[in-house]
This record gives structure tokens, C-alpha cells and sequence, in this order.
């Protein structure tokens, strides 16, 4: 795994980071088979810190009150949000995978993409500190804070919508296919038992946004 163009592009030094680095980017599925660290200590501390560089930004940024800042922040540090900060980086190329999740796409899985985007801020911590952190933060995350804060929450939208009229709602994926480094999912919402909307997508989120979106549609025709 070759590190030093991610440490030129996270504006990094190589050798002084490199130990951080390579946990922040080890999978458990390959530390266990390895019997190395892995990313799950440093994607804990990762976490908090993107929070505290998006909370400071938007202080100082926003003059929205309270609940609309802690709604902003929500949508820019959820997973979808740091899967396009990590796509933007290449992050997923220097994943450190077990056998078994490299081959089911464990390297195209957001979830894991995401956790490994939250590991490297918490490398990058534990060796240099907030500034640091924060600039990197500047470099990574607010060139691309537009696009994420403009992608639409619509399972947030419909299950307000659902809530505010007293109805169950719930969602599931019907089907899966494709190989595994570029699968389709189907999802369905279902409202009092019936289907309202279908949807599908490259992620399990994806496809029930798309189930979301278009059950939305249905209900303004």
C-alpha cells in the first residue's frame, strides 16, 4: 500500500503519520486475519472530531439558530456525506481488506468507505492535533460541504409527512443483484401495509431514498 500521494493530498508528513495512517485504513476483517490493529478506535475518536470541525464551521459560517445548525451538521457528517468527501480522495483504493470482504466489494461498501473517511481525521489527530485536523478538514470536506448539504433527506421528508398523520411506515429491500463489486438493491416503503414507492439503487440507503422520493411524488400528483 503505498501511502505518500493520500499524505500529499491530506497535506501530511509520510513518515511521522504513516503508523496512524495504516490503522486508520485497516478493516477488521483484515486485522483479524492478520492479527494487527485495526480502524475501529480510531473511527470512534474520527467521528467526534468531524463533528467538532463541522459544528466550528458552521458557528462561525451560519447564523442559523440552534436546531437548523444541528440539522446542517447532520446531513454533512452522516455516511452518505463522507463517502463523497472519501470518493473525492480516492480512499477507498488504499483500504487494507480480509480475503472475504475483498471479494463480496467490501471496497465499493459505504458503510465501510465511510468508517475509514472518520479513521484517517482520527490518525491525523492523534498525531498533530485539532489545527491540524481542521485544516485538513478546510482541504477535504468544505470544498465539497455544497453538494451534500443540497442532497435531499427524502426518508426524512416522508416519514415527517407519515408521522404528522399518525401512519406506520417502514422500508425493505425486496431484492439484491449483480456481482458483488457493483450490486443493485431494491427497496420498497411500505405505509399501513401498502406499498407507496420502489426504488433502486448501488447501497441499501440509495435504493430507499429512491423508494422515499418517489412515494413522495405519488402523494403531490
Amino acid at each position: 500500500m503505498n501511502l505518500t500521494k493520500l499524505c500529499d493530498i491530506l497535506g501530511v508528513d509520510f513518515d511521522k503519520i504513516k503508523p496512524a495512517l495504516t490503522v486508520a485504513l485497516t478493516h477488521s476483517s483484515y486485522g483479524n486475519e492478520h492479527h494487527c490493529e485495526f480502524n475501529e478506535r480510531l473511527e470512534y475518536l474520527g467521528d467526534a472530531v468531524l463533528e467538532l470541525c463541522m459544528s466550528t464551521y458552521l458557528y462561525y459560517n451560519y447564523s442559523f439558530q440552534e436546531g437548523v445548525l444541528t440539522q446542517k451538521r447532520a446531513q454533512a457528517v452522516r455516511e452518505e456525506a463522507l463517502a463523497i468527501y472519501a470518493k473525492h480522495i480516492e480512499l477507498n483504493s488504499y483500504l487494507l481488506l480480509g480475503n472475504g470482504e475483498e471479494k463480496t466489494g467490501g471496497r465499493y461498501n459505504q458503510a465501510i468507505i465511510a468508517d475509514a473517511f472518520e479513521a484517517v481525521l482520527g490518525a491525523i489527530y492523534v498525531t498533530y492535533g485539532f489545527n491540524k485536523v481542521y485544516g485538513v478538514f478546510e482541504k477535504i470536506v468544505l470544498p465539497h460541504l455544497n453538494e451534500v448539504l443540497n442532497i435531499k433527506d427524502y426518508k426524512s421528508i416522508f416519514q415527517e409527512e407519515m408521522q404528522s398523520e399518525k401512519r406506520n411506515i417502514h422500508y425493505e429491500i425486496v431484492k439484491e443483484s449483480g456481482p458483488a463489486n457493483d450490486k443493485l438493491f431494491e427497496a420498497v416503503v411500505y405505509v399501513d401495509g401498502l406499498i407507496y414507492g420502489e426504488g433502486v439503487g448501488k447501497t441499501k440507503k440509495e435504493a430507499e431514498q429512491k423508494a422515499a422520493k418517489e412515494a413522495l411524488l405519488k402523494r403531490a400528483k
